[in-house]
């Protein structure tokens, strides 16, 4: 429903001006034209700027962009500053264009990044590399509107001449930088901030973040659907509100279809923050930091509004993107689009003898072997010094104990499996795996037996991408066939077929919040403390090999 020239009357939101006032707003061809006060008294019909999802990768959502922005309008969000670190990873400089091209297809405003870091660590193996020149060309263009998070903070720290070049490429372009440095503080953090990078998502203290908020950092607040920050830091905002911003870095398809920057809305709201305090991080900031073309409710802006009948609870009634009504009470607008997957998956089917892990092959200090520890909400980990369960020389999954089989096989070529152990996943029988493993995207799996562990693995392998749960009497498998990431199916069917995995994955006796955003970050290797990549087991704090 595209109206060129339309007015719409209700309670306007003005953030500007921090008031709450009766108004009707003309927008003629996609802008607001007039902005005029109203006699009219309206119970309910607010009037506000639509939300911004400021750091968010749409790849694990399972869902191509125009997928993504679906789901996300109905639930009043017009814009995201998109990272597409994870398909680049997989496909490189054709991956990022696909996620261009693919978002201009929708009325949505999708402001995408150049990923920094691919590949993330010189300790894994990923489908492509981007160098200075590559982020370079990548920086030029329009549709690129920053240097994404610059996860290689050793990197900055050390002055590496390619980590410089490309941060000296955006500053010389005007375009900001994103950071990613968890648990840096005093002058390495002002250091690493110093080189011109200005916002960081991934403070999980609050001591973190105000400590980088006073070298003048911006911090950005995440609750997605593994890492969940808000409760530690949305105090922040009290009095820091032109520091604030929201994201969810990482968000589910389950999790994107029942609500996304609007619930943090109703959740700061419901901790007493002022209202205009809660706008300005979820529709203000992002715009005035990354220079976006996203309305703010200002004559001349573009018609990018949403209308809700509570400033409490956030239940959107209307979106608006350019003058477009995208989505009314629950329903979205915007049509799907037909995609040809792009892919790089060789990788053929394994047999469960290469999963046999013999105890002489793996560390051990008195008598007991290294275990990776997943927390529930977080990405980090800790690493744990246990003892493990030995039968004929072999290391086996010990259910009683909670200390599974955790393997990565190599997606892009033959090579041999990476293997290890786990605690927290709490699974009693069977397996899971899953082509979506940040950065590098190789296949991770954890399961109860060998054979369950294969089984998974196959799944995932016959549908060139996927994540798949497998017990001893039933199989679910979802093919993510774009990049081994992606589906281009209807997102709402995509939400669907995921919810039912997730639960199968919990049934088989784990407690995490979520099982498979958990499995997909237990091969990130630049977030501390253990991890484990298709070439090893990784001591995050020393950067090398254990």
């Amino acid at each position: 429903m595209n109206q060129q020239t339309f007015s719409i009357s209700g309670n306007l939101v003005d953030i500007w001006q921090k008031k709450i006032y009766p108004a009707t707003i003309e927008v003629v061809n996609g802008k607001i034209h007039t902005i005029l006060p109203s006699t009219e008294t309206f119970t309910g019909k607010y009037i506000l700027p639509g939300f911004i999802d400021s750091h968010v990768h749409i790849e694990s959502s399972m869902l191509i962009p125009s997928e993504f922005a679906r789901l996300a309008v109905v639930h009043g969000t017009v814009s995201t500053v998109s990272d597409p670190h994870e398909i680049a990873n997989v496909c490189g400089l054709a991956g990022v264009e696909f996620m261009i091209n693919n978002g201009k297809k929708v009325p949505f405003k999708f402001n995408f990044g150049a990923p920094s870091c691919v590949p993330a660590t010189i300790f894994e193996t990923a489908g492509a590399a981007l160098n200075s020149e590559d982020v370079k060309k990548l920086l030029e263009k329009s549709e690129i509107k920053y240097l994404s998070e610059m996860m290689n903070f050793p990197g900055v720290l050390h002055q590496d001449a390619e980590v410089m070049k490309k941060i000296e490429a955006a500053h010389a372009l005007g375009k900001p930088v994103d950071g990613h440095a968890p648990g840096l503080m005093g002058e390495l953090a002002k250091k690493y901030i110093d080189a011109g990078i200005s916002t960081d998502h991934e403070c999980f203290t609050a001591a973190e973040a105000l400590d980088k908020l006073g070298f003048g950092m911006k911090i950005i607040i995440r609750e997605g659907s593994a890492a969940k920050n808000f409760e530690a830091l949305i105090e922040l905002l009290n009095n820091h509100p032109n520091q604030i911003l929201f994201c969810s870095d990482d968000k589910h398809p389950d999790s994107l279809e029942a609500g996304h920057i609007n619930q943090l809305c109703a959740r700061a709201i419901a901790k007493g923050i002022d209202l205009f305090k809660v706008l300005q991080a979820a529709c203000v900031n992002p715009v005035l930091h990354y220079k976006l073309d996203v309305g703010l409710l200002r004559q001349a802006d573009a018609a990018d509004f949403i209308v809700t009948d509570s400033l409490t609870d956030f239940i959107i009634k209307q979106t608006y993107i350019d003058g477009i009504l995208v989505a009314e009470n629950g329903k979205s607008f915007i049509e799907s689009v037909k995609e040809i997957p792009i892919n790089q998956f060789v990788c053929n089917e394994i047999e469960t003898s290469s999963l046999i892990l013999l105890a002489n092959n793996y560390p051990s200090q008195d008598q007991k072997i290294p275990v990776i520890e997943a927390l529930d909400g977080q990405l980090i980990t800790n690493k744990l010094w246990l003892k493990g369960k030995e039968i004929n020389e072999a290391l086996e999954s010990d259910t009683e104990n909670d200390i599974l089989k955790m393997v990565v096989v190599n997606r892009y070529h033959t090579a041999p499996i990476a293997k290890c152990f786990i605690k927290n996943f709490g699974f009693k029988k069977g397996a899971i795996a899953s082509s979506v493993a940040h950065d590098s995207h190789n296949i991770v799996a954890i399961g109860t037996t060998d054979e369950s562990l294969c089984k998974a693995i196959n799944l995932v392998i016959k549908e060139s991408g996927g994540v798949s749960c497998v017990d001893q009497e039933k199989s679910l498998v979802l093919g993510l066939p774009v990049a081994g990431l992606m589906s281009a199916n209807d997102g709402y069917a995509v939400a669907k077929s995921y919810t039912e995995i997730d639960a199968m994955a919990k049934s088989l006796g784990s407690n995490l919040q979520a099982p498979f955003m958990t499995l997909s970050f237990m091969a990130l290797l630049v977030i501390p403390h253990l991890k484990l990549s298709d070439k090893g087991l990784f001591d995050g704090d020393q950067f090398s090999f254990l």
